[in-house]
Parts: structure tokens; C-alpha cells; sequence
């Protein structure tokens, strides 16, 4: 039998919006600020992670800045180029404000800082996305299953009912340990055919009715 999802729990980066080079960006300018230099593979490798992380990382690559001070400047010039143009992802737009015809709860749960992820939440307008989780929310990051938790914890209802959609080996851990049925959507990085229960190349081709009955299917038999 197809049920609705309880909820959709979207990650942000990747997923929702493809601002991966944004961040590339950032990390880039900001190295070499310090005088070292950054590569693709570099900011490939912390897709996903926790901005603490990635903090560290850059500080290993000659930023002489506390973690803090890192995660900060990055997130607000990320902002600043998402306020310029927001790089929506195939398919997304349309699918969210679908899903909200539909009376499905929705959340972002990201490891951006909150006024970028309060931003795209501002983005798609008034009910579309009813909670935020971001990095500075939580004190274990992605892979840890808390974020996709509290979540589902905030909106009142089981993360075992509910569809997390992400892009990133750290981010489908995180929403297959919380319980989530899990959808993997290609992006900047592969994911391995164990990474989500199911892997989709994008959404641009995905409905209410699709994403229902992948849930549905995916719910009986994997979760």
C-alpha cells in the first residue's frame, strides 16, 4: 500500500542546492589568504562533513584562525554568493512546494550555519520548511545520527516514517542511522550502492506520487 512520508528531511548542500563550488570557493580564497594553496579534491573530500571538521582541515592547510572564526566567515561568504544567485538543484523547487500542497512536513537539516539555512528556508516561502537543524545546533555533526533526530523530534513524528534525502557518503550515514528511509541523490561525489536504500541521479524527474511509492517500497523491505 503507498503512504505519504511523515516528513522530508532535506539536507542543504548537494541536495537541495548545488553551492559545493561556493564553498570550494571560500575554503580556496581563504588558504590563500594565509599563503598556502587548496585544491578540487581538497574541498571534495569534506563534503558532508561538520563545519568544526572542516574548520580543522583548512587550519592544517595554514589558517591561522580558530575554528570558529573559520566556520563563520566561510558561511557568510557562501551566503553572500547564495544571495546572488541560489543554484537550485534539478527538479527541487517544484518538488518541495508539491510535497507542501500535500500536507508533508518538511525540514532542512544541514551542516551549514543557520542563517544560511534560515535563508533558503525564507527562499522557498511562508510553511514550505517547518524546522531547521543546522551545524550550530547540534554538538555531534553528521555522520552522528542527532541531526536527522532532533528533526524528526521537532516535528513530532517517527524518523522511521519519515524520507531524508542527501548527497553525501557522511550525510546518508547520518540518516540511515537515525532510521530514515534514506534517498541518495548524486551530486559533486559518488555514493557507493550500500550509501542510501535507494540512489537517484537527480530529482528533476521525481513527484508526490513517485517519491511515495519509493518510500512505501523502501519502508516494507529495508527499514
Amino acid at each position: 500500500m503507498t503512504a505519504l512520508p511523515a516528513a522530508v528531511l532535506w539536507d542543504l548542500d548537494g541536495t537541495l542546492v548545488d553551492t559545493e563550488p561556493y564553498w570550494w570557493q571560500a575554503e580556496g580564497d581563504l588558504v590563500e589568504s594565509f599563503g598556502g594553496s587548496w585544491s578540487l579534491e581538497q574541498g571534495q573530500a569534506l563534503i558532508g562533513s561538520g563545519l568544526d571538521y572542516s574548520a580543522g582541515v583548512l587550519q592544517a592547510a595554514g589558517v591561522a584562525m580558530e575554528r570558529d572564526e573559520i566556520g563563520t566567515l566561510l558561511g557568510n561568504q557562501v551566503l553572500d554568493m547564495m544571495r546572488q544567485r541560489v543554484p537550485w538543484r534539478p527538479g527541487v523547487p517544484a518538488l518541495l512546494h508539491a510535497l507542501h500542497e500535500a500536507g508533508v512536513p518538511q525540514a532542512i537539516v544541514t551542516m551549514s550555519l543557520r542563517p544560511t539555512a534560515a535563508w533558503m528556508a525564507e527562499q522557498l516561502g511562508a510553511g514550505v520548511i517547518s524546522v531547521v537543524i543546522s551545524g550550530d545546533d547540534v554538538e555531534f555533526p553528521k555522520p552522528n545520527p542527532d541531526p536527522y533526530l532532533r528533526a524528526a523530534a521537532q516535528l513530532g513524528v517517527d524518523i522511521r516514517d519519515c524520507v531524508a534525502v542527501e548527497d553525501s557518503t557522511p550525510g546518508t550515514a547520518a540518516a540511515m542511522a537515525a532510521g530514515a528511509v534514506t534517498f541518495g541523490v548524486i551530486a559533486h561525489v559518488p555514493l557507493t550502492a550500500d550509501a542510501a536504500h535507494v540512489i537517484l541521479p537527480d530529482l528533476s524527474e521525481m513527484t508526490v506520487d513517485r517519491l511515495s511509492v519509493l518510500y512505501s517500497e523502501l519502508r516494507a523491505s529495508h527499514v
